[in-house]
């Protein structure tokens, strides 16, 4: 007997509906993280607004690794999704969407990201082979590392260093603490969002870093901030940016001591999220200190 979730999608233009939010399409926050490294990849390599053909490549490819990324995600985690408040109702944990649905948009969004690499240099489609490889196994490193949010930042830094090379055709010592800096931050953002599912990530059994940290996660994700501050410092130097770049850094420094304060309180799913969101604006102030900087 068809559940109401399938009839549905069903009776309202077939799989359609669904596949957009098996990819997450109304909250593209994560697209948006993932992306906004790339950009300060981008910035720093050409030392002015890049080349329009690169940006317009970027943003397509964030957008479609993403959305491979997710689908990735939960096919390995329909399982656990079926058991956890927030995501037992994803289209694949609630049974909307087939497997064979999803395997078919995920071979096509990575075809798609794969046609990209025509237009950039050979050393790019050297990288991205590794993007793909980091992309499946990030699901995965809930299940063995106490700091899953590592494997992500490193999966989302990986761009980066793609975005440099486009422009550079070579790997140089500033895209590597770019790329530093990208992992610190994921690491601080992604702690906060698993604060939404600490009570049924110790139910199940998946290692998140806000159960790792526990009382002291206020001191994780500010250990987290003070590295990816470290990082975005020194590759400035290496840059030999302007004051302007620094003083962004000050304010984000600062926001980022009120976030710590903050979570030196108990907070709610909701507000976590909240204060995970809002590192989109992070990214952007970063790039704006970067392109300023220059």
């Amino acid at each position: 007997m068809s559940s109401p979730s399938v009839s549905s999608s069903t009776s309202w233009g077939g799989p359609w509906p669904a596949l957009a939010r098996l990819i997450r399409l109304p909250n593209q926050t994560g697209t948006y993280l993932l992306l906004l490294p790339t950009m300060w990849g981008l910035v720093l390599a050409a030392r002015e607004i890049p080349p329009p053909h690169l940006v317009a490549i970027f943003i397509g490819g964030s957008f479609l690794m993403r959305s491979a990324g997710v689908i990735m995600n939960d096919l390995a985690d329909q399982s656990f999704d079926q058991q956890v408040t927030r995501t037992k109702t994803r289209p694949l944990a609630s049974g909307e969407l087939s497997r064979r649905h999803a395997a078919i948009l995920l071979a096509l969004l990575l075809a798609v990201a794969a046609s990209l690499l025509f237009f950039l240099r050979p050393i790019v489609t050297w990288l991205a082979p590794v993007a793909v490889f980091l992309a499946a196994l990030y699901p995965y490193a809930k299940r063995w590392l106490h700091i899953p949010q590592a494997m992500l930042g490193i999966a989302f830094g990986w761009g980066t260093v793609m975005a440099w090379a486009a422009v550079q055709g070579r790997l140089d010592a500033p895209v590597w603490c770019l790329f530093g800096a990208t992992v610190a931050w994921a690491v601080a953002y992604d702690t906060i969002y698993a604060i939404q599912d600490q009570e049924d990530d110790r139910r199940i059994g998946i290692k998140s870093a806000a159960l790792y940290f526990g009382p002291a996660v206020h001191q994780g994700v500010g250990l987290a901030f003070g590295t990816m501050l470290t990082f975005l410092t020194v590759a400035g130097w290496f840059a030999q940016l302007g004051w302007p770049y620094y003083a962004v850094l000050l304010g984000v420094s600062i926001f980022f001591l009120l976030q710590i304060g903050r979570l030196r309180r108990p907070i709610t799913p909701s507000h976590a999220f909240e204060m995970f969101r809002n590192h989109v604006w992070v990214g952007v102030a970063i790039l704006a200190g970067l392109l300023a900087g220059c």
